[in-house]
């Protein structure tokens, strides 16, 4: 048996088959075009671009598999697995896994996209224990939460124990990213420069950032950045237009991309050691495309000292936003 499953966050269209064993079998996924200056997608635009780019993914699917395999159909509605939970973007998944499953005469089963995520690591591997609370890091492009985690019936219960009180970190690397001339999202850019600082002295650009019970703001050092980034643009001549960017890359701007993830790290495991202990948790697990930072990986593990928990982020490929986490919880429910 193969089980679907289909996802349209805010800015990528992704479709996915896994089959019995839990055997990823097909993931396919597009990022939406976003103008470049621009910081984002309306929600009426993002319902247009992933209802036009479906139809395709769907097609290349089915090249992979055969239709007449698929036992269960699963799709991303909403965020997160509360009551009123809503983004119009959901819409265009729903409507094809609703088309489909009177098509096929399957049923349809439907998730948050946050439990998506945490799918897509937790239950693509034997690293962690299900049955057992474990903490979720869910770091991505518009969400940095903290959250006591656990599967259940109907995919996983949530609570949240941390995290950002204003932006997410997401939006702090896209933001300076897009600030800098990158296009949109950004923080694969920063990450990418990030990767290249090969030591020396930081700048102290970034100031610290404070956690209180696993929570912080970010704003602050948004602002230290975005300054930051219009001071840099202005005396390196950074070329601007509707279709291209032109950035000159210093060692200077390298090292401050390398600080911001340096930071990055220090919040995440200062609040991983705090929130660990307060609830009893020894399986943290890393979720998210901020998550498949190969430099945040690094640091992490290269500063993780306490042997009271561990840290596992997964496949990078799967830590962004995919729709195999809802397949893999289609596989898990339906087949109960």
């Amino acid at each position: 048996m193969i089980y679907l499953g289909i996802d349209t966050s805010n800015y990528k269209t992704s479709i996915a088959a896994v089959d019995d064993k839990g055997k990823i079998l097909c993931d396919i996924s597009e990022y939406l075009e976003v103008r470049l200056g621009e910081r984002g997608l309306r929600q009426s635009e993002a319902f247009f671009k992933h209802s036009n780019k479906l139809p395709k993914l769907f097609a290349s699917l089915l090249k992979n598999i055969d239709v007449k395999d698929i036992a269960a159909i699963a799709v991303s509605e909403k965020p997160r697995r509360l009551e009123d939970s809503y983004m119009p973007c959901f819409l265009a998944g729903i409507n094809l896994a609703e088309v489909l499953s009177e098509t096929l005469d399957i049923p349809v089963l439907k998730f948050s996209h946050q439990e998506g995520h945490a799918a897509a690591i937790i239950e693509s591997g034997d690293d962690f224990d299900i049955q057992n609370n474990l903490m979720l890091m869910h770091l991505s492009g518009g969400t940095t939460e903290i959250l006591k985690c656990k599967s259940d019936e109907k995919g996983y219960s949530m609570n949240i124990i941390g995290g950002t009180l204003d932006i997410s970190f997401g939006q702090l690397l896209d933001r300076f990213g897009v600030a800098l001339g990158f296009p949109f999202p950004a923080g694969m850019f920063i990450d990418e420069l990030a990767s290249k600082y090969t030591g020396g002295k930081l700048p102290k650009l970034v100031p610290g950032i404070r956690i209180t019970d696993g929570y912080f703001n970010l704003s602050g050092p948004e602002t230290i950045l975005l300054d930051f980034a219009l001071k840099y643009t202005q005396k390196h001549d950074t070329e601007r237009n509707k279709s291209s960017c032109s950035i000159a890359i210093t060692d200077d701007l390298i090292a401050v991309c390398y600080e911001l993830m340096d930071r990055i790290s220090d919040v995440l495991l200062i609040s991983a050691n705090y929130l660990t202990d307060t609830y009893g948790i020894n399986q943290v697990c890393m979720a998210g495309g901020v998550s498949s930072s190969d430099t945040l990986r690094k640091i992490i593990l290269n500063k993780h000292d306490s042997d009271k928990y561990k840290i596992v982020f997964g496949d990078p490929k799967l830590s962004g936003d995919n729709a195999v986490g809802t397949a893999l919880l289609a596989r898990r429910i339906h087949t109960k």
